[in-house]
């Protein structure tokens, strides 16, 4: 890419100009400016839409260029960067994989000096121009692979060299494994070379996709001090690993939801084992948020809010006083019994939210069954109770 072409006024123009319009559409116009890839154009257009909620800083911003647009759907969003830099500081980082540079820039503002190595140099380029952009001048971008570029030493500002902190984002080699991730099956493989980062850092922040399992990560990874699962409203967006050089004790699992601007944080203890209290349904119900549902620590919930669960795989809450409580919040309106008559008569044909925990039968299933329609005000969960007693909770959200 010519990224000189792409900055002629006429071209950024024609960009700011098009972001309403149908790309596929746009694509099969005629190319206004022969001299310069009309795809690499249409690229330009795809991806700053891409960017307008995701990035709104880099989207704000004139002359930003943007890379192919699968580099913007798996960039960090500029909510989860801010996170990230909120966990680590000093000197200097060293960035392992950066891509766009969304986590490098915030942690610009965290630490002296931040090193960004991205092994596509296309890419690199493009974060080379978009910080002078930015005005991230404490940020130096170094081309190829980052473990080589280690070992060698080939940057002059690397040589013995250590680091407040080495951040890493590995990327699967492939997706023929469907759901299996493991991240030695990633780039770069850090379970293999987490030694060899010791030699140039105490501290590795690794992030993930939030599809890797808990109990696989620790298995794999040693010295993990803490495990950030990181949700943007109500969906949990990755895996932050923070890793300590001879860290032995179990970690602390941190359960983080940041929605409309609002951060709630759940701190779980790995070492400690939690009690749940159980009852039968009381005036509330509540459900936790994707974050919590994704740290597994479903007893540790019903201890660390004095609330009672349903039962020990029904991960449902209840309580008579109306908590506060990092998830949703509903009133109960009616509790029914899953048999044919009290069916027929509360949900046959109505307007429901249907949602199911610890139940045999899938939602799409009952809502055919019953000719229920999605939406309205109503949300049935569909449950089992500490009797294993299938029933029904009509509720309202609060």
């Amino acid at each position: 890419m010519n990224i000189e072409h792409i900055l002629h006024n006429e071209i950024q123009d024609f960009i700011n100009q098009n972001l309403n319009k149908d790309s596929t559409k746009l694509a099969l116009k005629k190319n206004p400016f022969p001299e310069v890839n009309y795809s690499v154009i249409i690229n330009q257009i795809i991806a700053k839409k891409k960017a307008k909620d995701k990035l709104p800083t880099w989207f704000s911003k004139e002359n930003i260029i943007y890379p192919e647009k699968i580099s913007i759907e798996q960039t960090s969003s500029e909510t989860t960067a801010k996170y990230k830099a909120s966990l680590v500081s000093g000197e200097k980082l060293f960035d392992g994989t950066g891509g766009f540079g969304i986590d490098d820039y915030y942690f610009s503002k965290v630490f002296t000096s931040v090193i960004h190595c991205e092994l596509n140099a296309d890419l690199s380029k493009i974060v080379k121009h978009n910080f002078k952009v930015l005005n991230a001048h404490n940020i130096k971008c170094h081309q190829g692979d980052s473990l080589e570029i280690l070992k060698n030493h080939q940057a002059e500002d690397l040589e013995n060299q250590k680091f407040d902190c080495i951040y890493l984002d590995p990327s699967r080699r492939n997706d023929t494994k469907g759901k299996v991730f493991l991240l030695a099956d990633c780039l770069p493989n850090v379970v293999e070379f987490q030694d060899f980062y010791y030699q140039f850092t105490n501290t590795l922040l690794i992030k993930t996709a939030p599809i890797l399992d808990l109990h696989a990560g620790l298995l794999e990874l040693k010295n993990v001090a803490q495990i950030h699962i990181v949700a943007v409203e109500n969906d949990v967006k990755e895996l932050l690993w923070k890793i300590k050089k001879g860290f032995t004790k179990y970690p602390e699992i941190l359960a983080v939801n940041i929605e409309k601007g609002k951060q709630t944080i759940t701190k779980i203890e790995s070492s400690k084992n939690y009690s749940a209290r159980y009852s039968l349904p009381k005036k509330y119900a509540y459900e936790p948020n994707a974050s919590l549902m994704k740290s597994g620590g479903f007893e540790a919930i019903s201890e660390l809010f004095l609330i009672d669960k349903l039962h020990q795989h029904s991960h449902l809450y209840t309580s008579d006083a109306n908590l506060d409580f990092p998830g949703r919040k509903f009133r109960i309106d009616v509790i029914v019994p899953f048999q044919k008559k009290e069916i027929s008569a509360l949900i046959q044909g109505k307007k429901m939210n249907v949602s199911t925990r610890n139940f045999p039968i899938k939602p799409e299933e009952i809502k055919k069954k019953y000719k229920i329609k999605d939406g309205g005000t109503i949300f049935a969960f569909f449950t089992t109770n500490m009797n294993n007693e299938k029933i029904i909770l009509l509720c309202t959200k609060l």
